[in-house]
């Protein structure tokens, strides 16, 4: 049986069958206000409107499809639109499957593979950082460190901040080790954007370009704790060597000159007899 048939067979059923419920109301009476005059007649019309429901509900859901089949609300299916492998006169090649734009990307795949938002160069951490150390990377670096790092590493990065003070068992790691120092800043970056044993994650602080500022500092803050007379320029060493301390300013006209720094000024001699 096609399915126009079966359609048509549904509808002629559901015509006849509502056309025996509206004879059935024939022998009722009604008054002049138009009521019906009997409890009967009431009682049949409210049995046939709910088989006429039920009618209705059953042709409904029934497995007869109309082609086209009724749509009420279209929504987006009737959108104009490209589909794959089908062709349309807007383009001179007639397909409507096309190829993506140049330099377009994927969504979610905007921070592409890169050292500069992985820290990783393949499958390994990058030894140096991606970025160029600059004064305001350092101050950027600074303040981040300050601001997220201090509570657990401290301003020095020793491990001595306010959290394992007030909970001795969280001890955060001590930024000045030798290990800390030998690692990889793509390691360091991997740590903070990830986190590590009971450090968590920083990623949603920190942008890739402000992590990589954190770790900037960290190093400049392990030069500072590692360093040496052999660190600092030739022509820079004279400043640094200690030459005593400063000559005192002349005395003013009148007044006593200032005493030498570590010695102890004479005591001037009392008036009068000694005591006993």
């Amino acid at each position: 049986m096609t399915g126009g048939r079966s359609q048509g067979s549904v509808e002629h059923a559901l015509v006849r069958a509502t056309s025996r419920l509206v004879s059935t109301l024939g022998g009722t009476t009604t008054g002049i206000d138009g009521r019906v005059g009997t409890s009967a007649g009431m009682a049949r019309m409210s049995a046939c409107s709910t088989v006429l429901a039920v009618m209705l509900a059953l042709a409904g859901c029934s497995g007869v499809q109309r082609d086209p089949p009724l749509q009420v609300w279209p929504d987006m299916k009737f959108q104009p639109k490209f589909r794959a492998q089908l062709s349309t006169d807007l383009f001179a090649d007639h397909r409507e499957s096309r190829a993506a734009p140049a330099g377009a990307i994927a969504r979610g795949h905007m921070q592409e593979d890169t050292p500069f938002y992985t820290g990783m160069e393949g499958k390994l951490y990058v030894g140096k950082m991606p970025v160029a150390v600059t004064d305001e990377l350092l101050t950027e670096g600074q303040w981040r460190f300050n601001t997220y790092c201090t509570p657990c590493h401290d301003r020095t990065g020793l491990g001595r901040g306010m959290v394992p003070l007030r909970w001795p068992a969280w001890q955060p790691q001590n930024l000045m080790e030798d290990r800390i120092v030998q690692m990889a800043d793509g390691d360091i970056f991997n740590v903070i954007t990830y986190g590590r044993r009971t450090m968590p994650p920083y990623m949603i602080q920190n942008r890739p370009e402000e992590r990589w500022a954190i770790i900037a500092y960290v190093r400049v803050l392990q030069r500072a704790a590692h360093g040496s007379m052999d660190d600092v320029p030739a022509e820079q060493r004279a400043s640094l060597e200690y030459k005593g301390p400063p000559p005192a300013p002349p005395p003013a006209p009148g007044q006593a000159p200032e005493p030498a720094p570590g010695r102890v000024p004479a005591q001037a001699p009392t008036q009068g007899n000694p005591k006993p």
